[in-house]
């Protein structure tokens, strides 16, 4: 036998070049899109602020509003009227689109709080977002009272206003006393417009009260609100140099500078039965913080060049406003406070679908798993040139 015959014959065998050209088995599959869908839940959890809730608190407050325009009144003004065609289905379905968000928000940022903790921690640390801490419980206390299926004289219905008042209570403790006591954390130094947002929710937790009867309650929660929302506003308007840090993307959130006494005007008139002379007052501040707002344009041009969550801010002032200017007509029935009402609950209502517009085009899915395959594709790529 020959030599060449005794040694093996060598054939050249191509090799894939990279593993994306192996064949996938169904485990690795499995496996990569589990990766694609943790890594994915991930950016959403680490993205997700207690901003977002500005959408559940509009969406809630909106309900209301529709809840009180097609409430049936004996003798309605012909502009009040008009509302009231409005079905009571589309009620229903805006109430279980807005309790849909709030859960889906609520669960989110309930991950978010086992998951990375530590971003929420820094979120409470900060002086813009600690305040929006109050909103997923104000949007409650908002979907409780715009319920379409639960009567206020339902003992459930007590119960969750308990649940949802507790944690807005403890807020109020540790907010309420870093204004005065801690050196850093003083009014002067952390006030903002979005600190309005813990005077909201006492406001608001006070109105619910007294729809179901709780005066005494109401009472506490109105006063605790009302003290501090006459301090805070005077805070506020002095303007010290510690407290102008806004960023220009965020001054919607100017609107609720209106939103307080809008939202104090409801809940003394829940207190009180009528719309008294103190409801009134605060409703007529409301309009000309409003009215002061509006007519200064230039100062929203910057954050309206691109599509932000903070958009959501001019919702919610608005709908308390058209709230708060409805129950004004329905007191004075005059003809000019049913104009006032009827500009202010429409513009609320085209400024919500608008903004549901809006989000829903602007929805950006996290592509870092994408990305990340990308990459390692176009570094295999590299090597293979190499």
């Amino acid at each position: 036998m020959s030599d060449n015959e005794k040694q093996p014959q060598q054939h050249n065998i191509a090799l894939p070049k990279d593993h994306h050209n192996l064949p996938i088995t169904k485990n690795q599959s499995n496996f990569n899109s589990k990766i694609k869908n943790q890594s994915s839940l991930s950016t959403i959890l680490t993205k997700i602020h207690a901003g977002y809730f500005r959408i559940s608190l509009s969406l809630s407050i909106q309900a209301l509003l529709w809840k009180i325009l097609i409430e049936p009144i004996k003798d309605a003004h012909v502009l009040r009227h008009i509302f009231t065609m409005i079905p009571s289905t589309a009620l229903i379905l805006l109430w279980t689109i807005s309790l849909l968000t709030l859960l889906t928000l609520s669960f989110l940022y309930l991950l978010k709080c086992l998951l990375h903790f530590d971003k929420v921690k820094e979120e409470f640390f900060n002086q813009i977002g600690v305040n929006y801490m109050f909103a997923p419980w104000i949007s409650w206390l908002l979907l409780l009272e715009s319920s379409p299926i639960v009567p206020p004289a339902a003992l459930h219905y007590k119960i969750l206003w308990l649940v949802f008042v507790i944690p807005v209570v403890i807020l109020d403790v540790k907010i309420y006393g870093q204004w005065f006591t801690k050196g850093k954390m003083f009014l002067s130094m952390v006030a903002n417009p979005t600190s309005q947002m813990s005077v909201i929710g006492n406001l608001v937790a006070a109105q619910v009260a007294s729809v179901m009867g709780w005066k005494e309650s109401a009472i506490c929660l109105f006063s605790l609100g009302i003290a501090h929302y006459l301090v805070l506003f005077v805070t506020l308007y002095q303007r010290f140099p510690g407290n102008n840090k806004i960023p220009a993307m965020l001054r919607p959130v100017f609107f609720l500078f209106f939103a307080a006494p809008s939202m104090a005007s409801l809940a003394w008139h829940s207190i009180c039965g009528y719309y008294d002379t103190a409801s009134k007052m605060l409703f007529f501040l409301s309009l000309f913080l409003f009215l002061s707002l509006v007519s200064r344009p230039l100062l929203f041009k910057k954050s309206m060049k691109k599509f932000s969550v903070a958009w959501w801010a001019y919702s919610f002032p608005l709908t308390a406003l058209a709230i708060a200017s409805a129950q004004y007509a329905h007191e004075v029935k005059g003809i000019m406070a049913h104009v006032i009402m009827f500009i202010l609950s429409l513009i609320s209502v085209l400024v919500c679908i608008m903004l549901m517009i809006v989000s829903a085009l602007n929805i950006r899915m996290p592509l870092t798993a994408r990305n990340l395959s990308s990459k390692q594709e176009v570094t295999s790529e590299k090597l293979d040139q190499q």
